[in-house]
Protein backbone atom coordinates (compact mmCIF):
# COMPACT_ATOMS: atom_id res chain seq x y z
CA UNK A 1 0.00 0.00 0.00
CA UNK A 2 1.32 3.63 -1.35
CA UNK A 3 2.32 5.79 1.61
CA UNK A 4 1.50 9.45 2.25
CA UNK A 5 5.03 10.53 1.10
CA UNK A 6 5.28 7.73 -1.81
CA UNK A 7 1.83 9.42 -3.14
CA UNK A 8 3.50 12.63 -3.47
CA UNK A 9 6.62 11.62 -4.63
CA UNK A 10 3.56 10.65 -7.37
CA UNK A 11 2.15 13.72 -7.54
CA UNK A 12 5.47 15.68 -7.69
CA UNK A 13 6.33 15.44 -11.25
CA UNK A 14 9.37 15.99 -12.83
CA UNK A 15 9.47 20.20 -14.21
CA UNK A 16 7.95 19.48 -17.59
CA UNK A 17 5.97 16.29 -16.98
CA UNK A 18 2.09 17.01 -17.07
CA UNK A 19 1.99 17.03 -12.78
CA UNK A 20 -0.52 14.21 -11.49
CA UNK A 21 -4.19 15.20 -9.99
CA UNK A 22 -3.22 16.94 -6.28
CA UNK A 23 -5.04 15.67 -3.41
CA UNK A 24 -8.35 16.32 -3.19
CA UNK A 25 -9.84 18.43 0.04
CA UNK A 26 -8.13 21.33 2.35
CA UNK A 27 -5.49 18.64 3.89
CA UNK A 28 -3.41 21.69 5.45
CA UNK A 29 -6.45 22.79 7.11
CA UNK A 30 -7.80 19.61 8.33
CA UNK A 31 -4.15 18.87 9.80
CA UNK A 32 -4.49 22.09 11.08
CA UNK A 33 -7.31 21.06 13.30
CA UNK A 34 -6.09 17.91 14.54
CA UNK A 35 -2.96 19.88 15.91
CA UNK A 36 -4.94 22.51 17.91
CA UNK A 37 -7.02 19.26 18.81
CA UNK A 38 -4.02 18.05 20.39
CA UNK A 39 -2.69 21.00 21.83
CA UNK A 40 -5.87 21.44 23.53
CA UNK A 41 -6.75 18.04 24.11
CA UNK A 42 -7.78 17.81 27.96
CA UNK A 43 -7.79 14.21 28.55
CA UNK A 44 -3.19 14.34 28.64
CA UNK A 45 -2.43 14.66 32.45
CA UNK A 46 -0.13 17.99 32.82
CA UNK A 47 2.67 15.93 34.61
CA UNK A 48 2.74 14.16 30.94
CA UNK A 49 2.56 17.53 29.22
CA UNK A 50 5.34 18.90 30.85
CA UNK A 51 7.57 15.78 30.21
CA UNK A 52 6.93 16.58 26.59
CA UNK A 53 7.07 20.00 26.52
CA UNK A 54 9.52 19.89 23.38
CA UNK A 55 7.31 18.00 21.66
CA UNK A 56 4.27 20.31 22.09
CA UNK A 57 6.59 23.16 21.20
CA UNK A 58 7.55 21.37 18.32
CA UNK A 59 3.75 20.98 17.44
CA UNK A 60 3.04 24.79 18.02
CA UNK A 61 5.58 25.21 15.94
CA UNK A 62 4.54 23.07 12.51
CA UNK A 63 0.91 24.85 13.60
CA UNK A 64 2.11 28.51 12.74
CA UNK A 65 4.32 27.24 9.97
CA UNK A 66 0.75 25.30 8.22
CA UNK A 67 -0.83 28.88 9.24
CA UNK A 68 2.04 31.01 7.39
CA UNK A 69 2.38 28.58 4.34
CA UNK A 70 5.66 27.66 4.58
CA UNK A 71 7.58 24.73 3.51
CA UNK A 72 11.14 23.91 5.14
CA UNK A 73 13.39 21.78 3.37
CA UNK A 74 16.23 20.14 5.50
CA UNK A 75 20.23 20.54 3.74
CA UNK A 76 22.00 17.33 4.54
CA UNK A 77 25.60 16.15 3.60
CA UNK A 78 29.21 15.23 4.58
CA UNK A 79 31.91 17.85 5.99
CA UNK A 80 32.95 20.03 3.00
CA UNK A 81 30.61 18.77 0.57
CA UNK A 82 29.37 22.22 -0.01
CA UNK A 83 25.53 22.18 2.30
CA UNK A 84 26.33 25.85 3.38
CA UNK A 85 27.82 27.36 0.48
CA UNK A 86 24.56 26.07 -1.38
CA UNK A 87 22.24 27.56 1.18
CA UNK A 88 23.60 30.63 0.60
CA UNK A 89 23.43 29.85 -3.35
CA UNK A 90 20.02 29.25 -3.67
CA UNK A 91 19.35 32.76 -0.98
CA UNK A 92 21.40 35.04 -2.87
CA UNK A 93 22.92 36.22 0.05
CA UNK A 94 25.26 34.85 3.01
CA UNK A 95 22.88 33.67 5.32
CA UNK A 96 24.96 30.28 6.94
CA UNK A 97 28.32 30.27 7.91
CA UNK A 98 31.01 29.04 5.35
CA UNK A 99 34.67 27.52 6.05
CA UNK A 100 37.17 25.68 5.26
CA UNK A 101 37.69 23.77 8.33
CA UNK A 102 35.49 20.53 9.56
CA UNK A 103 32.21 21.04 11.83
CA UNK A 104 31.23 24.96 10.89
CA UNK A 105 27.75 24.41 10.61
CA UNK A 106 27.17 22.91 14.52
CA UNK A 107 23.51 23.96 14.83
CA UNK A 108 20.72 23.91 12.58
CA UNK A 109 19.92 27.56 11.34
CA UNK A 110 17.21 29.07 8.87
CA UNK A 111 16.42 31.52 6.62
CA UNK A 112 13.43 31.90 3.92
CA UNK A 113 14.21 31.66 0.74
CA UNK A 114 13.85 35.46 -0.73
CA UNK A 115 13.34 34.40 -4.28
CA UNK A 116 10.18 32.68 -2.75
CA UNK A 117 9.44 34.35 -0.34
CA UNK A 118 5.49 34.19 -1.81
CA UNK A 119 5.64 30.60 -1.41
CA UNK A 120 7.34 30.56 2.29
CA UNK A 121 10.22 28.28 1.28
CA UNK A 122 12.85 27.94 4.25
CA UNK A 123 15.49 26.30 4.10
CA UNK A 124 17.60 24.52 7.10
CA UNK A 125 21.24 24.05 7.03
CA UNK A 126 22.54 21.20 9.42
CA UNK A 127 25.77 19.58 10.39
CA UNK A 128 28.07 17.38 8.51
CA UNK A 129 26.80 13.32 9.18
CA UNK A 130 30.90 12.35 9.79
CA UNK A 131 31.63 15.77 11.49
CA UNK A 132 34.20 14.79 14.95
CA UNK A 133 31.75 14.48 18.02
CA UNK A 134 29.58 13.33 15.03
CA UNK A 135 26.89 11.11 17.11
CA UNK A 136 25.13 14.02 18.91
CA UNK A 137 25.44 16.63 15.77
CA UNK A 138 24.35 13.51 13.41
CA UNK A 139 21.03 12.91 15.63
CA UNK A 140 20.43 16.81 15.45
CA UNK A 141 20.46 16.35 11.96
CA UNK A 142 18.24 13.63 11.73
CA UNK A 143 15.77 14.98 14.21
CA UNK A 144 15.69 18.26 12.23
CA UNK A 145 14.88 15.97 9.22
CA UNK A 146 11.89 14.87 11.11
CA UNK A 147 10.60 18.20 11.03
CA UNK A 148 11.45 19.03 7.74
CA UNK A 149 8.99 18.73 4.55
CA UNK A 150 11.49 17.69 2.03
CA UNK A 151 15.01 17.19 2.32
CA UNK A 152 18.10 18.05 0.07
CA UNK A 153 21.42 15.51 0.13
CA UNK A 154 24.22 17.27 -0.95
CA UNK A 155 27.57 15.28 -2.39
CA UNK A 156 30.52 15.89 -4.22
CA UNK A 157 31.11 13.34 -6.14
CA UNK A 158 30.36 9.23 -5.41
CA UNK A 159 28.56 8.42 -2.91
CA UNK A 160 30.79 6.75 0.09
CA UNK A 161 29.33 4.12 2.25
CA UNK A 162 28.48 6.57 5.16
CA UNK A 163 26.56 8.98 2.61
CA UNK A 164 24.32 6.05 1.29
CA UNK A 165 23.59 4.69 4.37
CA UNK A 166 22.28 8.20 5.73
CA UNK A 167 20.70 8.45 2.20
CA UNK A 168 18.89 5.09 2.92
CA UNK A 169 18.07 6.05 6.68
CA UNK A 170 16.67 9.76 5.34
CA UNK A 171 14.93 7.76 2.90
CA UNK A 172 13.12 5.23 5.15
CA UNK A 173 11.45 8.54 6.98
CA UNK A 174 9.32 9.01 3.63
CA UNK A 175 10.79 12.39 3.31
CA UNK A 176 10.99 13.56 -0.35
CA UNK A 177 14.45 13.48 -1.42
CA UNK A 178 16.66 15.63 -3.73
CA UNK A 179 20.11 14.41 -4.69
CA UNK A 180 22.73 17.19 -5.39
CA UNK A 181 25.97 16.76 -6.78
CA UNK A 182 27.51 19.80 -5.50
CA UNK A 183 30.99 21.14 -7.24
CA UNK A 184 29.51 19.86 -10.88
CA UNK A 185 31.98 22.40 -12.14
CA UNK A 186 35.01 20.46 -11.48
CA UNK A 187 34.05 17.89 -14.06
CA UNK A 188 33.93 17.66 -18.05
CA UNK A 189 30.35 17.60 -19.50
CA UNK A 190 30.61 14.23 -19.84
CA UNK A 191 32.67 13.19 -16.27
CA UNK A 192 29.72 15.15 -15.33
CA UNK A 193 26.93 13.16 -16.86
CA UNK A 194 28.57 9.90 -16.17
CA UNK A 195 28.20 10.83 -12.19
CA UNK A 196 24.97 11.62 -12.19
CA UNK A 197 24.24 8.40 -14.27
CA UNK A 198 25.88 6.38 -11.78
CA UNK A 199 24.62 8.75 -8.83
CA UNK A 200 21.27 7.60 -10.21
CA UNK A 201 21.76 3.72 -9.99
CA UNK A 202 23.20 3.72 -7.18
CA UNK A 203 20.12 5.17 -5.19
CA UNK A 204 17.42 3.66 -7.41
CA UNK A 205 14.03 3.19 -5.18
CA UNK A 206 15.36 6.18 -2.80
CA UNK A 207 15.62 9.04 -5.28
CA UNK A 208 13.82 9.60 -8.34
CA UNK A 209 16.19 9.86 -11.68
CA UNK A 210 14.62 13.58 -11.95
CA UNK A 211 15.69 14.48 -8.61
CA UNK A 212 19.65 13.69 -8.80
CA UNK A 213 20.67 17.48 -10.39
CA UNK A 214 24.37 18.71 -10.47
CA UNK A 215 25.01 22.31 -9.31
CA UNK A 216 28.22 24.59 -8.77
CA UNK A 217 27.50 26.18 -5.43
CA UNK A 218 30.90 28.15 -4.89
CA UNK A 219 32.81 27.53 -8.71
CA UNK A 220 36.07 27.52 -8.40
CA UNK A 221 37.90 30.80 -9.17
CA UNK A 222 38.90 30.55 -12.35
CA UNK A 223 42.59 32.28 -13.39
CA UNK A 224 42.22 34.78 -16.20
CA UNK A 225 44.83 37.18 -18.09
CA UNK A 226 43.79 40.67 -17.50
CA UNK A 227 45.67 43.78 -19.89
CA UNK A 228 45.83 47.21 -18.11
CA UNK A 229 45.93 50.20 -20.17
CA UNK A 230 49.39 50.48 -21.37
CA UNK A 231 49.10 47.00 -22.92
CA UNK A 232 50.92 44.84 -20.25
CA UNK A 233 49.46 41.46 -19.46
CA UNK A 234 48.88 41.06 -15.62
CA UNK A 235 47.60 37.85 -14.19
CA UNK A 236 44.05 37.89 -11.56
CA UNK A 237 41.40 35.31 -10.76
CA UNK A 238 37.51 35.78 -11.36
CA UNK A 239 35.03 33.98 -8.92
CA UNK A 240 31.74 32.66 -11.59
CA UNK A 241 28.45 32.71 -9.95
CA UNK A 242 26.82 29.91 -8.10
CA UNK A 243 25.34 27.71 -11.05
CA UNK A 244 22.25 27.01 -8.95
CA UNK A 245 19.23 27.08 -11.39
CA UNK A 246 17.94 24.44 -11.78
CA UNK A 247 17.53 23.20 -8.56
CA UNK A 248 16.32 26.57 -7.36
CA UNK A 249 13.55 25.83 -10.49
CA UNK A 250 12.66 22.84 -8.82
CA UNK A 251 12.40 23.58 -5.34
CA UNK A 252 10.44 26.16 -6.45
CA UNK A 253 7.95 24.20 -8.94
CA UNK A 254 7.71 21.98 -5.45
CA UNK A 255 6.32 24.79 -3.01
CA UNK A 256 4.16 26.22 -5.26
CA UNK A 257 2.07 23.23 -6.51
CA UNK A 258 2.87 21.05 -2.92
CA UNK A 259 4.43 22.74 -0.29
CA UNK A 260 0.96 23.49 1.41
CA UNK A 261 0.23 19.53 1.29
CA UNK A 262 4.01 18.72 2.40
CA UNK A 263 4.11 20.76 4.95
CA UNK A 264 0.46 19.36 6.49
CA UNK A 265 1.35 15.65 5.80
CA UNK A 266 4.64 15.66 7.65
CA UNK A 267 3.04 17.90 10.23
CA UNK A 268 -0.07 15.05 10.55
CA UNK A 269 2.58 12.47 10.47
CA UNK A 270 5.01 14.19 13.38
CA UNK A 271 1.81 14.86 15.50
CA UNK A 272 0.54 11.08 14.63
CA UNK A 273 3.87 9.52 16.17
CA UNK A 274 3.38 12.07 19.23
CA UNK A 275 -0.26 10.81 19.68
CA UNK A 276 1.04 7.59 20.03
CA UNK A 277 3.91 8.46 22.24
CA UNK A 278 1.02 9.94 24.83
CA UNK A 279 -0.56 7.20 24.29
CA UNK A 280 1.47 4.93 25.32
CA UNK A 281 2.78 7.25 28.44
CA UNK A 282 -0.81 7.46 29.60
CA UNK A 283 -1.40 3.81 29.10
CA UNK A 284 1.94 2.79 30.86
CA UNK A 285 0.82 5.33 33.85
CA UNK A 286 -2.30 3.92 34.05
CA UNK A 287 -0.88 0.21 34.61
CA UNK A 288 1.49 1.31 37.29
CA UNK A 289 -1.83 2.96 39.49
CA UNK A 290 -3.63 0.01 38.48
CA UNK A 291 -0.78 -2.43 39.69
CA UNK A 292 -1.11 -0.26 42.86
CA UNK A 293 -4.73 -0.32 43.25
CA UNK A 294 -4.96 -4.07 42.82
CA UNK A 295 -2.23 -4.49 45.27
CA UNK A 296 -3.66 -2.32 48.15
CA UNK A 297 -6.82 -4.49 47.42
CA UNK A 298 -5.18 -7.66 47.50
CA UNK A 299 -3.77 -6.54 51.00
CA UNK A 300 -6.86 -5.63 52.27
CA UNK A 301 -9.11 -8.76 50.73
CA UNK A 302 -6.15 -11.12 52.26
CA UNK A 303 -5.92 -9.85 55.79
CA UNK A 304 -9.61 -9.47 56.26
CA UNK A 305 -9.81 -13.29 55.23
CA UNK A 306 -7.42 -14.36 56.97
CA UNK A 307 -8.76 -12.41 60.53
CA UNK A 308 -13.00 -12.88 59.60
CA UNK A 309 -13.42 -15.99 62.67
CA UNK A 310 -16.73 -17.32 60.69
CA UNK A 311 -16.40 -19.93 57.86
CA UNK A 312 -17.18 -19.51 54.65
CA UNK A 313 -18.51 -15.50 55.63
CA UNK A 314 -15.03 -14.11 54.87
CA UNK A 315 -15.75 -15.40 51.18
CA UNK A 316 -18.91 -13.79 51.04
CA UNK A 317 -17.52 -10.58 52.30
CA UNK A 318 -14.68 -10.57 49.70
CA UNK A 319 -16.09 -10.75 46.96
CA UNK A 320 -17.53 -6.49 47.77
CA UNK A 321 -13.93 -5.94 48.12
CA UNK A 322 -13.69 -7.03 44.86
CA UNK A 323 -16.51 -5.43 42.99
CA UNK A 324 -15.19 -2.19 44.83
CA UNK A 325 -12.08 -2.63 43.33
CA UNK A 326 -13.29 -2.78 39.68
CA UNK A 327 -15.19 0.31 40.33
CA UNK A 328 -11.86 2.42 41.20
CA UNK A 329 -10.34 0.31 38.06
CA UNK A 330 -13.02 1.61 36.05
CA UNK A 331 -11.94 5.05 36.45
CA UNK A 332 -8.00 4.82 36.31
CA UNK A 333 -9.05 3.73 32.92
CA UNK A 334 -11.63 6.41 32.32
CA UNK A 335 -14.41 4.22 31.87
CA UNK A 336 -16.24 4.58 34.95
CA UNK A 337 -18.95 1.23 36.11
CA UNK A 338 -21.14 1.50 38.41
CA UNK A 339 -20.93 -0.78 41.51
CA UNK A 340 -24.31 -2.90 39.54
CA UNK A 341 -22.12 -3.22 36.66
CA UNK A 342 -18.69 -3.97 38.48
CA UNK A 343 -20.77 -6.68 40.27
CA UNK A 344 -21.53 -8.44 37.14
CA UNK A 345 -18.26 -7.80 35.60
CA UNK A 346 -16.69 -9.82 38.58
CA UNK A 347 -19.74 -12.75 38.85
CA UNK A 348 -18.37 -13.30 34.96
CA UNK A 349 -14.89 -13.52 35.99
CA UNK A 350 -15.48 -15.84 38.97
CA UNK A 351 -17.27 -17.98 36.91
CA UNK A 352 -14.76 -18.35 34.38
CA UNK A 353 -12.04 -18.36 37.34
CA UNK A 354 -14.31 -21.69 38.99
CA UNK A 355 -14.47 -23.37 35.61
CA UNK A 356 -10.32 -23.04 35.44
CA UNK A 357 -9.85 -23.78 38.93
CA UNK A 358 -12.31 -25.58 40.53
CA UNK A 359 -9.81 -27.29 42.59
CA UNK A 360 -7.92 -23.89 44.27
CA UNK A 361 -11.33 -22.65 45.54
CA UNK A 362 -12.50 -26.51 46.89
CA UNK A 363 -9.15 -25.44 48.82
CA UNK A 364 -10.18 -22.32 49.67
CA UNK A 365 -13.51 -22.96 51.12
CA UNK A 366 -11.99 -25.97 53.07
CA UNK A 367 -9.45 -23.74 54.45
CA UNK A 368 -12.25 -21.31 55.57
CA UNK A 369 -14.23 -23.80 57.46
CA UNK A 370 -10.79 -25.32 59.38
CA UNK A 371 -10.35 -21.89 60.46
CA UNK A 372 -13.21 -22.09 62.87
CA UNK A 373 -11.79 -25.20 64.38
CA UNK A 374 -8.32 -24.47 64.43
CA UNK A 375 -6.48 -23.18 67.29
CA UNK A 376 -3.05 -21.75 68.02
CA UNK A 377 -0.41 -21.25 65.91
CA UNK A 378 -2.23 -23.13 63.38
CA UNK A 379 -5.10 -20.55 63.20
CA UNK A 380 -2.24 -18.10 62.49
CA UNK A 381 -0.94 -20.31 59.66
CA UNK A 382 -4.33 -21.69 57.99
CA UNK A 383 -5.47 -18.21 58.17
CA UNK A 384 -2.39 -16.63 56.27
CA UNK A 385 -3.06 -19.91 53.87
CA UNK A 386 -6.64 -18.44 53.09
CA UNK A 387 -6.06 -14.82 52.95
CA UNK A 388 -2.92 -15.61 50.36
CA UNK A 389 -5.78 -17.53 48.05
CA UNK A 390 -7.90 -14.74 48.08
CA UNK A 391 -5.46 -12.29 47.80
CA UNK A 392 -4.66 -14.11 44.29
CA UNK A 393 -7.99 -14.46 43.62
CA UNK A 394 -8.05 -10.46 43.72
CA UNK A 395 -4.83 -10.36 41.70
CA UNK A 396 -6.57 -12.52 39.05
CA UNK A 397 -9.76 -10.48 39.06
CA UNK A 398 -8.14 -7.42 39.33
CA UNK A 399 -6.04 -8.32 36.16
CA UNK A 400 -8.98 -10.15 33.79
CA UNK A 401 -11.01 -6.61 35.11
CA UNK A 402 -7.99 -4.53 33.55
CA UNK A 403 -7.69 -6.47 30.52
CA UNK A 404 -11.50 -6.00 29.86
CA UNK A 405 -11.25 -2.10 30.32
CA UNK A 406 -8.52 -1.20 28.25
CA UNK A 407 -10.20 -3.32 25.42
CA UNK A 408 -12.35 -0.65 25.73
CA UNK A 409 -15.00 -2.66 27.83
CA UNK A 410 -14.87 -5.87 25.62
CA UNK A 411 -13.55 -9.19 25.75
CA UNK A 412 -12.82 -9.28 22.60
CA UNK A 413 -13.95 -11.69 19.63
CA UNK A 414 -12.93 -14.90 21.46
CA UNK A 415 -14.95 -13.76 24.36
CA UNK A 416 -13.98 -13.83 28.31
CA UNK A 417 -13.32 -17.88 28.48
CA UNK A 418 -10.37 -17.22 26.57
CA UNK A 419 -9.23 -13.85 27.85
CA UNK A 420 -9.82 -14.67 31.64
CA UNK A 421 -7.57 -18.21 30.93
CA UNK A 422 -5.14 -16.01 29.59
CA UNK A 423 -4.34 -14.00 32.47
CA UNK A 424 -4.40 -16.57 34.54
CA UNK A 425 -1.66 -18.29 32.56
CA UNK A 426 0.05 -15.45 32.06
CA UNK A 427 0.71 -14.88 36.09
CA UNK A 428 3.13 -17.11 38.01
CA UNK A 429 0.80 -18.24 40.93
CA UNK A 430 3.26 -19.93 43.23
CA UNK A 431 5.38 -16.57 43.21
CA UNK A 432 2.35 -15.17 43.99
CA UNK A 433 0.99 -17.31 47.27
CA UNK A 434 4.15 -17.02 48.43
CA UNK A 435 4.60 -13.23 48.51
CA UNK A 436 0.77 -13.24 50.03
CA UNK A 437 1.48 -15.26 52.48
CA UNK A 438 4.71 -13.53 54.16
CA UNK A 439 2.78 -10.03 53.59
CA UNK A 440 -0.42 -11.86 55.66
CA UNK A 441 1.55 -13.14 58.60
CA UNK A 442 3.46 -10.11 58.62
CA UNK A 443 0.39 -7.94 59.18
CA UNK A 444 -1.27 -11.09 61.56
CA UNK A 445 1.76 -11.43 63.94
CA UNK A 446 2.38 -7.27 64.07
CA UNK A 447 -1.36 -6.45 64.80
Amino acid sequence: MESPWQRLRRWLAPTGAAPAEPPRGDVSGRVADSLRSLLDDPSIPPALRGELAADFARIESMLARLERGELHVAVFGRVSAGKSALGNALLGREAFAVGVLHGTTTDAAQAPLDEAAHDGLVLIDTPGINELDGESRERLAFEVAEVSDLVLFVADGDLTRDELDALKTLAATQRPLLLVLNKADRYGDGEREALLEQLRGRTQGLVRAADVLAVAARPAAQRIVEVDARGREHDATRQPPPDVAALRERLLAIAAREGKTLSALNAGLYAGRLTDQISARIAETRRVLAGKLIRQYCIAKGVAVALNPIPVADLLAAAGLDAAMVVQLSRVYGLPLTRAESGRLVAVISAQLAALMGAIWGMQLVASALKGVSAGLSVVVTAAAQGALGWYATVLIGRAAERYLVAGKSWGEQGAKRAVSEVVAALDRDSILREAREEILRRLRRG
